[in-house]
Order: structure tokens, then C-alpha cells, then sequence
């Protein structure tokens, strides 16, 4: 019969051994679990950028000229066959009826301003009329546009340094173009953290997070207003592993 000392010896054996044993499997689900977590907490976030330019699709073209004189029957009757003028020029070269719009005149008489009137005017009334062009007709508007002095020849002085009276060149099909954008820039992103991943001896797993930035749209240049440039940079997340 084994002796007591003997038997609670190898229990104390058996038992320490289990012991370590519970502590080999620890240590390695908390060796294998930190490498997941190291795993997990790799990432590169890289931007894309797509780019293109684009002919704007509609033109807003105000047609603005002033006036002067004392006699305000007169000065509307200028202001009428001036407006006339505009109107049957543009007619005349192809803009229709319903694109144009004629806005009433805005008359000041200076005497009823308090401190506007100069008393060496010879006027005392001012006008500023405006013909407005709204138009997808680009082309046939920046033509028009070098021809305003066709205008001038007949008396229709049109305003070209006022700030009030800009020709503005729009694009609008933003939406038709958006898709292939995104996507153009999301590749570029895509193969900028595959570059990255390379080099740092990684391989590039999947998408983590996405932001599209917001799309802008502005002039080429100031001599060529008609022409945009639409940008867009989409900032995204990529997790890394070995």
C-alpha cells in the first residue's frame, strides 16, 4: 500500500503541472490575441484626387447701359428704343424671345437725393437699365459678347466695369459626372495605400472607413471664364496585414 507522503506528492506533481500547463495556454491565446489586436490597429488613410474640366452649360449675360438727361419723358422713350435695340440684336443673331428678359429702369433724380446732387450736373436724372441673357447657347452668347459694338453704333452704350454686371458662365450637369469622379478618385486612393503597403512590406485588406469630400467647381482661368475645373478628394481608410 503507497504511502500517504507518496500519494499526496504526486498529487501536488500532477496538480502543479496542470497549472503550468493552464498557463502555456494562456499565454499563448494572449500572445495570439495581442498579434489580432496589432493586426487590427494597423491602418493608412490616403486621399484620392480626380480632376476634369468641363464647358459650362448655361450663361447669364446682363446687358447693362445708363442714361442722363432733364426731361423724363425722354429719357424713357431713350430708355425704350435702346432697350429695342438690345432685343432685336439678339433676336436678330439667334437668342430667343423667351431667354431675354427686359428689367424696368431704375431712374434717380438727383435733386430729390439729399446729398447725391452736385449742382454742376446738367442732368437731373440718372438711369440703368439692364437686357439679361439666360442661355445654354455658350458659344453663340461669347460670340455675341465680341460684337457689342454693333450696339455701339447705334447710340447702345453697354456697361463693361461694373462689379452689378458680370457675365456669369455656369455648369450644371455636376450630377451626370459625380459617379465616374468618385470612383476615379476612390482608384487613386486605392493605389496610393497599395503603394504604401508595399513599401512598408504589408498588403492592403479592406476599407475601414470612407469620406467623400465636397465637390467644387471654378473657373480655368480669369480669361476663360467658360471653361471649369471640377475637383473632388475622397479621404479613405485602409487596414493593413502582413
Amino acid at each position: 500500500m503507497a504511502d500517504n507522503s507518496t500519494v499526496s506528492k504526486t498529487k501536488i506533481e500532477l496538480g502543479g503541472g496542470s497549472i503550468m500547463l493552464g498557463l502555456i495556454v494562456l499565454g499563448w491565446f494572449i500572445y495570439a490575441g495581442i498579434g489580432r489586436l496589432a493586426d487590427r490597429d494597423r491602418s493608412v488613410v490616403v486621399k484620392g484626387l480626380s480632376e476634369r474640366e468641363v464647358v459650362a452649360d448655361q450663361v447669364i449675360w446682363p446687358l447693362a447701359y445708363r442714361l442722363a438727361g432733364n426731361d423724363l419723358r425722354s429719357l424713357y422713350n431713350e430708355i425704350e428704343r435702346s432697350n429695342s435695340v438690345i432685343v432685336d440684336f439678339l433676336t436678330t443673331n439667334g437668342i430667343p424671345q423667351d431667354e431675354i428678359t427686359v428689367s424696368p429702369a431704375s431712374v434717380t433724380d438727383l435733386q430729390a437725393e439729399r446729398y447725391g446732387y452736385n449742382n454742376e450736373d446738367p442732368n437731373r436724372y440718372k438711369a440703368v437699365s439692364v437686357v439679361t441673357v439666360a442661355s445654354d447657347k455658350i458659344d453663340l452668347v461669347r460670340g455675341l459678347m465680341s460684337r457689342q459694338g454693333d450696339l455701339l453704333r447705334k447710340g447702345v452704350v453697354i456697361v463693361g466695369d461694373d462689379y452689378q454686371f458680370q457675365t456669369v458662365f455656369s455648369f450644371n450637369g455636376l450630377n451626370d459626372i459625380k459617379p465616374e469622379m468618385v470612383a476615379e478618385a476612390t482608384q487613386n486612393a486605392r493605389a496610393t495605400a497599395q503603394k504604401f503597403a508595399e513599401d512598408s512590406d504589408s498588403k492592403i485588406g479592406k476599407i475601414r472607413s470612407a469620406s467623400q469630400g465636397q465637390f467644387s467647381i471654378s473657373d480655368r482661368d480669369q480669361n476663360t471664364p467658360h471653361i471649369k475645373v471640377v475637383r473632388v478628394v475622397t479621404t479613405i481608410e485602409y487596414s493593413l496585414k502582413d
